[in-house]
């Protein structure tokens, strides 16, 4: 059945990385007691999990693959940047609670341009991070159950989109880090900021 947009989804979900030699490996999950809830036509999701999330109905089962094109796009070993560690002196001392190997971090650029970048290594003349995002180059394999899928409301659409415009803090703009599109003048750490630790970005396919 062909839906319009602006359908609220609710969705409880595993989503696994499919490796070369077909191996699975679980990246993520929802429950029942907090499913994954959004208004289509948003850009919240990915836009072909959109698409195969609204082949379903209320109470239906999926299960698709989402391929790199479909997803989160190529992994780019450009996206890998070394930035001074004076970026992030903070009180005069290196911030190690929130950078160390592992750690997502917020950058922003010479334009306040934000972006989510991993740390993959800390030296004595820099720090070296990934902005690719972290499933770049990953096949996808969505499974789960639709919990609700209907016509939002016109109160619940106005809501979202204050809550869109209103500036919240980490509220999607995840989406296009993959191809660490705007970092080119990182290398040497010019023009950086941080922000401290980049948690509730998550996969930022919601």
């Amino acid at each position: 059945m062909e839906k319009s947009q602006n359908r609220f989804i609710s969705a409880v979900y595993q989503l696994y990385t499919i490796a070369q030699d077909g191996s699975k490996h679980l990246e993520e999950q929802t429950g029942d007691e907090r499913p994954f809830e959004f208004i289509t036509g948003f850009g919240l999701a990915l836009e072909q999990f959109e698409k195969e999330i609204l082949k379903h109905d209320k109470g239906d089962s999926f299960d698709f693959i989402l391929e790199p094109a479909e997803a989160f796009g190529d992994y780019i070993p450009e996206g890998k940047h070394k930035l001074n560690r004076d970026i992030f002196i903070v009180n005069g001392r290196f911030d190690k609670d929130n950078i160390y190997e592992g750690a997502v971090i917020t950058l922003t650029d010479n334009e306040d341009h934000q972006f989510m970048a991993k740390v993959v290594k800390i030296e004595a003349d820099g720090v070296t991070v990934d902005t690719n995002h972290p499933l770049a180059g990953k096949r996808l394999n969505f499974t789960g159950e639709i919990k609700e899928n209907r016509e939002a409301t016109d109160e619940e659409v106005q809501h979202l989109i204050k809550h869109l415009t209103g500036g919240c803090e980490g509220c999607g703009g995840c989406g296009h880090h993959g191809n660490g599109e705007g970092c080119d003048h990182h290398d040497k750490g010019e023009g950086c900021d941080h922000h401290g630790k980049g948690e509730g970005c998550g996969h930022c396919h919601h």
